[in-house]
């Protein structure tokens, strides 16, 4: 964008003002910032932030983001007076499971690259010596520390003014202005503030200012426990087995808590901010609830004998703002041009998150991928106010919760089912819910099949960290998988159609593939960014010559491609083309296994042979009076289709196959099953095996670029710089070698003693008798050299291996013939 892009920046509280710094270091000049309440305290949530920033976040992203905030907090300074005290961090553990917690969540910060120890109970006693003894170990963090939240707020709108940024206190947003699609300017009661860009950074206030441009966002204010100290000297730790925080605030100490009930907050029910705020009076600051925090000033006392003597001095509410998936809110919605939003974003995140959107607004693309961020992740149920006004509650009551990486929420539930949901139930389906949608995650009815597998699939015994969420009806699932058929609900991946006279040139700009096949083709293909790197990977499917069906990830993706085509049209409005979910509408059955063919051939004539229906093409057929699209792909290495039909067959479709199959041994598989064949045979997934920070030499998905494709698209230019460069890091897969020892995902790995990546995604493959684990790792490990992964303190040894683990000649996807899979694959054995 251009540096005369006229910029206003709603809200001057940390995200705000950061924002402003951020873009005038990178050249702009052309920033106003308008605040509702007084600039020397404006009284949002910035005004009474804790500022704790503990980095360490089981999230990448959000450890990046904090650990920025850190750098930058550092940073600013003036007349002696800091923003940041880097008092370091203490973590204990009052509980066995806690102190398992900290080993793992040491596991973190090695993957992530911040500096953390683990600590015994003495060495707490050393750091902090009024802890009592039911402490039994910590987690150290030396680089932790307390944020100065309004003293930076202040510097920041100190030197960002001497730089020409406006600032104008005392004025409340009454409206934005539109031009169609596009903003140009904030209504304020002193008329209109001309823009080309607006960027809310109003916090709590945000749901109120998105509505003002009909865009939902998905953030629920809620009052939290802050008291504002009392008369006893404690030192900066968390206690998170009561859900409690402590931190030094001027001569006294304050404590958090996190164990009270859950207190919404209507932001518009609080008013304007009146003229004079300071800290006992902000509209952020609710009234103290005493009863609310009686549980946490008794488990205070315990942890901290010398409280016993002491009374609460002060004490307030302090509104925070959470959100469906804990995360923070960023980017802009698919529909408008120019409006921008940083909401749900805390202190500990506050500077990295105002860097890395300052970089989207510059060039592009942030640094720090902000996937898990974005606004548009939120599928469309999730964005309604009783769900975010649930979840977030229940986010709440969870933060400081041991949470197992598949751990499921009661409710809300059962939002988004397939049309095989009742049939799944009667096979006793274990869902797990991704989206709003139940995917069945195994099934009981498999359960005896346990018994008859052979020697080498028989399934391991597991620790107990991995053994939740887990059954090992799983392996049975895989095993028929392989030698026989099995069929999968693969309805919750989304579907979007690309339909008109632009979508051809539409796809062919967006994606790293030649798209204009003969209609019946399908292209496994990337969507990057202008820098080369992946912002996604989609299945495109010719339908027709002006027709496509797409296979995404994300409802980001849907967002992307929403936006682009508006875009083309508006440059060229004889090249339209629509853009829309269909994932609802229709319904997918996965059908693999070397026995696929024989199910199929019981209950319709097409030809399925690899003559009459290619891997990697589609066609539109009648399976017993069905009108289906049989799509040749596999997400688990076998023989077999994606059975598309729209919703109101669905059912049937299921039955239809269900009883065909039989006579062939046919089953129902869960995504367990699918997940460790998936690993197995080396498919990545998006958001979590590769993201915006790398690009397809580094992530081994290159041959999804057509080095001859003749047309200009998206990150070309980019690519074609990156491919002389040898990678530094790649996407590797590792087995471990005592076959049995597991990894989830986030682990760090080591080499030679030094952490040096990490996994991505891991599961047991079953096929191979051993756990499989991808992990990013220098590009200059070959196959066969040993590497550690760290499993709750432990040190578990690992081989690189060659791709793929199975099938790499992929004969079994593309052979009319195919044996069955009786013994685990021949793997690296020794360093080549």
């Amino acid at each position: 964008m251009s540096l005369s892009q006229r910029v206003v920046i709603i809200g001057a509280g940390i995200v705000g003002t950061n924002l402003a710094d951020e873009l005038v270091s990178r050249g702009w000049n052309n920033i106003t910032v308008v605040e509702q309440g007084p600039l020397h305290m404006p009284g949002g949530s910035t005004s009474h932030a804790p500022g704790l920033v503990f980095q360490t976040n089981p999230s990448k992203t959000m450890t990046h983001l904090a650990r920025y905030t850190v750098e930058k907090f550092l940073s600013i300074e003036k007349d002696g007076h800091k923003c940041f005290n880097q008092v370091g961090g203490l973590e204990v553990a009052t509980t066995p499971a806690r102190l398992e917690e900290l080993k793992r969540k040491h596991g973190y910060a090695s993957s992530w690259g911040i500096d953390a120890r683990l600590v015994t109970a003495e060495e707490c006693f050393k750091m902090y010596p009024h802890l009592s003894d039911m402490v039994l170990g910590g987690l150290h963090i030396p680089t932790d520390g307390l944020a100065l939240a309004a003293r930076a707020t202040q510097l920041l709108i100190e030197r960002t003014s001497e730089a020409g940024v406006r600032y104008l206190g005392h004025t409340p947003v009454t409206g934005i202005e539109l031009d169609g699609r596009r903003v140009t300017g904030v209504n304020t009661p002193g008329g209109i503030i001309p823009a080309d860009i607006v960027v809310s950074c109003a916090g709590f206030w945000g749901v109120e200012l998105g509505a003002m441009v009909g865009v939902d966002i998905p953030l629920l204010p809620l009052a939290h426990h802050l008291p504002n100290g009392m008369n006893a000297e404690l030192p900066i730790l968390r206690h998170q087995d009561k859900g409690l925080y402590y931190r030094e605030h001027g001569g006294q100490y304050g404590i958090g808590y996190y164990g009270h009930r859950p207190m919404p907050v209507v932001a518009a029910s609080l008013g304007l901010t009146p003229k004079e705020v300071d800290e006992q009076n902000m509209p952020s600051r609710l009234d103290f609830t005493t009863e609310d925090f009686d549980p946490a000033w008794k488990e205070s006392q315990k942890l901290i004998p010398a409280l016993q003597d002491t009374e609460i001095a002060d004490g307030f509410n302090g509104i925070f703002s959470f959100t469906p998936d804990g995360g923070p809110i960023l980017g802009q919605p698919s529909h408008l041009d120019g409006f921008y939003v940083a909401e749900a974003v805390w202190v500990t995140h506050s500077a990295g998150v105002a860097r890395a959107l300052a970089q989207i607004l510059t060039t592009g693309r942030s640094e720090i991928d902000v996937s898990e961020c974005e606004l548009s992740r939120f599928e469309e149920v999730q964005v309604n106010r009783d769900y975010v006004s649930e979840t977030s509650q229940q986010n709440f009551v969870e933060i400081y919760d041991i949470v197992h990486p598949l751990q499921q929420r009661t409710s809300p539930r059962n939002l988004r089912v397939s049309p095989f949901y009742s049939r799944q139930l009667e096979l006793g389906a274990v869902f797990l819910e991704t989206g709003g949608w139940e995917r069945p995650w195994w099934y009981e009815a498999n359960k005896d099949l346990v018994k008859s597998l052979p020697p080498s699939w028989k399934p391991v015994g597991r620790d107990a960290w991995s053994a939740q969420v887990y059954s090992p009806i799983s392996a049975a699932e895989a095993w028929k998988t392989r030698n026989a058929v099995a069929m999968f609900d693969m309805t919750a991946f989304h579907r979007f159609e690309v339909a008109g006279p632009g979508a051809v040139g539409l796809l062919q700009r967006l994606t790293t593939s030649d798209i204009t096949t003969k209609p019946g083709t399908v292209t496994y293909t990337l969507l990057l960014n202008d820098h080369g790197t992946i912002r996604g990977d989609i299945f495109v499917l010719r339908l027709d010559d002006d027709v496509f069906q797409i296979g995404a990830n994300t409802a980001t993706d849907l967002a992307y491609l929403t936006r682009e085509a508006r875009v083309q049209e508006q440059n060229n409005p004889g090249k339209w083309s629509q853009v829309r979910d269909i994932t609802g509408s229709t319904c997918c059955i996965g059908l693999w296994g070397p026995r696929a063919r024989d199910v199929i051939a019981g209950i319709s004539t097409v030809d399925i042979s690899n003559k009459g229906l290619p891997y990697f093409s589609l066609k539109k057929t009648i399976i017993s009076g069905i009108p289906v699209t049989m799509i040749r792909k596999s997400y688990v290495g076998e023989l077999g289709w994606e059975i598309q039909t729209s919703a109101e067959y669905g059912q049937r479709l299921w039955d239809t196959i269900w009883q065909a199959g039989k006579l062939h041994g046919l089953i129902a598989g869960g995504r367990s099953a699918l997940n460790s064949m998936r690993i197995e045979k080396g498919y990545r997934t998006y958001g979590v095996d590769m993201t915006t920070e790398h690009n397809p030499f580094e992530a081994g998905v290159s041959f999804a670029v057509d080095a001859n494709k003749k047309d200009d698209f998206v990150g070309k230019a980019a690519l074609q710089r990156l491919s002389s460069q040898p990678p530094s890091r790649r996407l590797r897969p590792l087995t471990v070698d005592d076959g049995r020892s597991m990894a989830l995902g986030k682990e760090p790995v080591f080499y030679n003693g030094k952490a040096v990546g990490y996994v991505t995604t891991a599961a047991f493959g079953y096929t191979v008798n051993k756990p499989v684990a991808y992990a990013w790792l220098p590009g200059g490990l070959s196959e066969g050299e040993t590497v550690e992964i760290e499993y709750f303190g432990k040190r578990i040894r690992a081989t690189v291996q060659a791709e793929s683990l199975y099938d790499p000649q992929m004969h079994r996807l593309t052979q009319d013939s195919l044996p069955s899979v009786t013994r685990p694959q021949a793997l690296v054995k020794s360093r080549l």
